[in-house]
């Protein structure tokens, strides 16, 4: 007889997990998600745009730049920099990076919540019991006042199966609701893992211009204080006045107050590649790498306008977002018609353990309710008005990520092109305060000029180096956020789709 309960349960189930399937089938109501079409812009920027960028110069980042229209970008595009250091710590950062931890576990949720959902939503809920009771009764109970009070046991078991059919979509839509919060989840993990090493990048070669700037300044201290030497030995002869002493003092004092502030700006940047590599500030080991060990990238892919909103990370998160909106207002529609739930119990029950099981203790039963909305103030229908403005609501956010990664494109292009004209015009100007200020040395040197004229000479070249070392880095960090701006290229991974970090249990 256990196997005959058996045999009656599963076909119980069989019969609603059939039924349910064939519902499946019925129509969604609601509107089926479409991708939104693709921009048809030619390019991002206007016509005239150039494709070769130069700074005619020796110094470093002066490489001529190709952009080459509708190539793709490898997705690990910070290796186009050739920095083995470089890509040791943005590999590093990769792994233990607690952001990144932290996006990877809220794309696990997602997933988990579900794959729940899918579990107890779409398939019909099964529960067994096994259950005792002892009870006493008198003869009243039974409508006899003369029967004495009795004692005894009651035992139950069973299996009750409930299912709500999916008629008119609501199961589906919540479903693709959830589906579209995973690959929210997948593409924000996608944006803080370019957000990262875009950072990384930007603050290594941050780190070597104030490097640079400091080297530069100290060349100019050294300077002056070998001017000051000379002013006041001259001062104590008689061929100064103290007004030149004081002004050679001044400046010394000037530029070594610039100093400390490059310092300051030096130490908290490298603070900050701390915590993008995970690690408190005092366990940093950051390798020297300098723009002198970094080569500029001289080939540039550009994606076509056409697929940046199907690359770029933001642009694919607000997608997920108006479709999961789109799938919302198919359940506010769904929750306006009727919902038919069905149910049923098969089970015995016995005074007696060895009773329990024998055919004439079996116990089954079936349940059926069909449920219509007829008055709920009209917060139905304000619902579903309410998901269709939160549609166009998150359509118009579409519209603008989109509006904005071309924005943020053409931005990067034109800062690649002009400031490839500032890194020229400032080598330029560095080499003439160079030269100029050793020619004002030597006629310093010989009482040709005075201390002044020396000083401003000096003032000069200071300015200039520390410009020229603010525009190559300018230049580079440029090439970078531009890589960045193109999505990064993470759908050219061997494996495309995100790898979450593993939890911690």
């Amino acid at each position: 007889m256990v196997k005959a309960a058996s045999n009656a349960r599963r076909s119980a189930c069989a019969i609603l997990c059939a039924v349910s399937v064939m519902c499946l089938g019925a129509c969604a109501v609601g509107p089926d998600y479409q991708r939104p079409a693709t921009a048809d812009a030619p390019t991002y920027v206007e016509a005239g745009a150039p494709t070769t960028i130069a700074a005619p110069t020796s110094e470093p980042g002066g490489e001529a730049q190709t952009l080459h229209t509708g190539a793709d970008l490898a997705h690990d595009w910070w290796s186009l920099f050739h920095s083995e250091p470089l890509n040791r710590f943005i590999e590093a950062a990769l792994r233990d990076n607690p952001s990144l931890a932290q996006a990877s576990a809220s794309l696990r949720q997602a997933q988990e919540t579900l794959a729940a959902n899918r579990g107890s939503l779409l398939l019909p809920a099964v529960n067994g019991q096994v259950g005792g009771e002892r009870e006493r009764a008198s003869g009243a109970s039974f409508g006899e006042g003369n029967i004495p009070p009795q004692s005894f046991n009651v035992l139950n078991a069973g299996v009750s199966v409930s299912y709500t059919f999916d008629l008119f979509g609501s199961v589906r839509r919540q479903l693709e609701a959830l589906q579209a919060q995973v690959d929210y989840e997948q593409n924000q993990f996608r944006a803080a893992q370019l957000t990262l090493t875009g950072n990384i990048v930007a603050a290594v070669i941050r780190e070597a211009e104030y490097r640079d700037e400091i080297e530069a300044l100290r060349g100019v201290e050294k300077l002056q204080r070998a001017g000051l030497q000379i002013v006041e030995r001259r001062f104590q002869l008689g061929a100064v006045t103290r007004t030149d002493v004081l002004s050679q003092r001044t400046a010394l004092a000037q530029t070594i107050a610039l100093i400390s502030p490059l310092e300051l700006q030096r130490a908290q940047n490298r603070h900050l590649l701390a915590v993008y590599a995970g690690k408190a500030p005092s366990e940093l080991d950051l390798a020297a790498v300098d723009i002198g060990h970094l080569e500029l990238p001289t080939d540039i892919p550009v994606s076509l306008p056409s697929q940046l909103a199907r690359q770029r990370p933001d642009i694919l998160s607000a997608e997920a977002l108006l479709h999961e909106a789109s799938a919302q207002v198919g359940v506010a529609t769904a929750n306006l018609y009727p919902q038919i739930t069905l149910g049923g119990n098969l089970g015995y029950e016995s005074l007696s353990a060895s009773q329990l099981f024998k055919p004439d203790s079996l116990i089954w039963g079936l349940t059926a309710n069909i449920a219509q909305p007829i008055f709920r103030g009209g917060a139905l229908q304000a619902q579903r008005r309410a998901a269709i403005a939160a549609y166009d609501g998150a359509a118009a956010a579409y519209r603008l990520t989109v509006l904005n990664a071309f924005a943020n494109v053409a931005d990067s292009l034109r800062a690649l092109e002009f400031d490839a004209q500032t890194l020229a015009a400032q080598a330029d100007a560095y080499e003439q305060a160079h030269a100029t200020a050793e020619l004002a040395q030597k006629q310093f040197d010989v009482g040709a000029v005075s201390s002044l004229s020396l000083l401003s000479a000096q003032q000069q070249y200071s300015q200039a180096a520390v410009a020229v070392a603010q525009a190559r880095a300018n230049r580079f960090i440029d090439t970078a956020t531009l890589f960045q701006a193109l999505g990064g290229g993470w759908w050219n991974e061997a494996a495309a789709a995100p790898k979450p970090v593993a939890s911690a249990q």
